[in-house]
């Protein structure tokens, strides 16, 4: 009965001496890997790791500038061409290479568009029938209704209890609802 108890007992020991040597295994290992790396790409995304919001990212968007624009499934225009952009459409940028950018579009489609075929001028994409109010609140004065699909200039991007501030092409200027629009963030 000694005798089987010492046996067990120096399993359990055996087991938890393997588990140690193998997580020392696996630590040499990933530290062999980390010296392999660029010492400042590792501290970079380190940094990014630690310092980056949880939520996300700052997106950055601009606005088609050209009347129609080719996007492309590649960055070349001898690339296959995906479809055709509007003046004013907003764009999230992606990827920028100076001459060509990858941009993600309302659908959460990506393609490639020239560079110079974009403007700084923000633009906003009504995802649902909105209202543009007179002030910031659902009892303030209609000025229009805009359907799905209308492109409205952003005036400014910060958001003030759920509105933004828009100007239609008609010249109309007002407030709507961050929730009813895309291309603010």
């Amino acid at each position: 009965m000694h005798n089987k108890r010492w046996i067990k007992i120096h399993r359990k020991h055996q087991v938890r001496h393997l588990k140690v040597e193998c997580v020392k295994f696996l630590l040499s290992k990933f530290k062999s890997f980390l010296l392999c790396l660029n010492p400042s790409f590792v501290f970079l995304s380190l940094g990014f790791s630690l310092f980056a919001p949880i939520h996300g990212y700052a997106a950055e968007f601009r606005s088609i500038q050209s009347p129609k624009v080719i996007a492309y499934d590649a960055p070349s225009v001898e690339a296959t061409k995906v479809y055709i952009m509007m003046e004013g459409y907003p764009v999230e940028i992606v990827v920028n290479l100076g001459a060509w950018v990858k941009v993600r579009d309302q659908a959460r489609g990506l393609s490639w568009v020239e560079g110079k075929d974009l403007s700084d001028k923000r633009t906003v994409l009504v995802t649902d029938n909105a209202e543009i109010k007179a002030s910031e609140n659902m009892n303030s004065t209609l000025l229009a209704t805009v359907e799905k699909g209308v492109i409205l200039e952003l005036l400014s991007p910060n958001i003030n209890h759920g509105w933004v501030k828009v100007k239609h092409r008609d010249g109309i200027i007002g407030y709507i609802q961050s929730s009813a629009i895309w291309g603010l963030f």
